[in-house]
C-alpha cells in the first residue's frame, strides 16, 4: 500500500500512539507519521480529524479518520488482513477477555502510573505505586492464563492485549526510575518479566518504545507546564 494512503497523527511519547504504530508494523502496512508537537497547539488536521475528543492518535486511511487507540488497533486488524498475523483472538471468549483486560489497563492501571509523576504528596505517590503493583499482579495472573504457556498474551505472537499493555512499558520504566522501585520483579512476576523482554525486542516494537531518560525529561516538562498553568 502506498505510504500516502495511511497517516498516523500522534506523538512519539504517547503509549496510545505507539499502539497504533505497532499494529501497523505487525500488519506490514507503510504509513506516514505526522508528529503533533506538545505546547505548539493542536494541528488543524488533528482538530478536523477528531473534532469530538481533539486527541491523538488518529489513523487516517484513504482520507477517512479513525480515533481512539484500541478502536484503531481493531480497525487495523480487520482492514489489513492479508497474509500477516491476526491481532485479535479468533475465539469469541478469548477476544472478550483480551478486550476486558485492555479496558482495565486504560481505565485503572495506566492512571496509577501517571499518578507517580503527577502526585503532589507522598501519600498520593504511595497510592499510585500501590495501584501499579496491584495491577501488575492481576496482569501476571492474566498472562499465565491467557498465554497458555506461550510467549505472549496472544499466544505464539503479539496480539491485542500485548499491544495494550506493552505500549505502556516505556512509562513503566519511568515510573520505576521516579519511585526507585522495580515493579516487574523477575522472581515474583516471571511471566511478565520474560514477556516484557520478548515484546520490546520484537521487530514491530523495538524502535517504538521510548528511551527512558528521554521520556522522563519529556514527562517532567509536561507536568511542570500543567502545574504552572493550574496556578495561574
Amino acid at each position: 500500500m502506498a505510504v500516502n494512503d495511511v497517516k498516523v497523527l500522534g506523538s512519539w511519547s504517547s503509549p496510545y500512539v505507539i499502539r497504533t504504530r505497532i499494529a501497523l508494523n505487525l500488519k506490514q502496512v507503510d504509513y506516514q507519521f505526522l508528529q503533533e508537537t506538545f505546547g505548539a497547539g493542536k494541528s488543524e488536521l488533528l482538530l478536523k480529524s477528531n473534532p469530538v475528543y481533539k486527541k491523538i492518535p488518529v489513523l487516517i486511511h484513504n482520507d477517512k479518520p479513525v480515533c481512539e487507540s484500541l478502536i484503531i488497533v481493531q480497525y487495523v486488524d480487520e482492514v489489513f488482513n492479508g497474509p500477516s498475523i491476526s491481532i485479535l483472538p479468533s475465539d469469541p471468549y478469548d477476544r472478550a477477555l483480551a478486550r476486558f483486560w485492555a479496558a482495565y489497563v486504560d481505565d485503572k492501571w495506566f492512571a496509577s502510573m501517571q499518578g507517580i509523576a503527577a502526585g503532589k504528596t507522598d501519600q498520593e505517590k504511595k497510592t499510585a505505586m500501590e495501584g501499579v503493583s496491584t495491577g501488575l499482579e492481576l496482569l501476571e495472573d492474566a498472562f499465565q492464563k491467557l498465554s497458555k504457556g506461550k510467549g505472549f498474551f496472544g499466544g505464539e505472537t503479539i496480539g491485542y492485549l500485548d499491544i495494550a499493555v506493552g505500549s505502556c512499558l516505556g512509562w513503566l520504566r519511568v515510573a520505576e526510575k521516579l519511585s526507585g522501585t522495580t515493579f516487574i520483579d523477575e522472581t515474583k512476576m516471571s511471566g511478565l518479566y520474560g514477556w516484557a523482554e520478548r515484546f520490546c525486542s520484537a521487530p514491530a516494537v523495538k524502535d517504538l518504545i521510548p528511551e527512558t531518560e528521554k521520556l522522563l525529561e519529556f514527562i517532567k516538562m509536561v507536568f511542570a507546564k500543567m502545574n504552572s498553568a493550574a496556578l495561574k
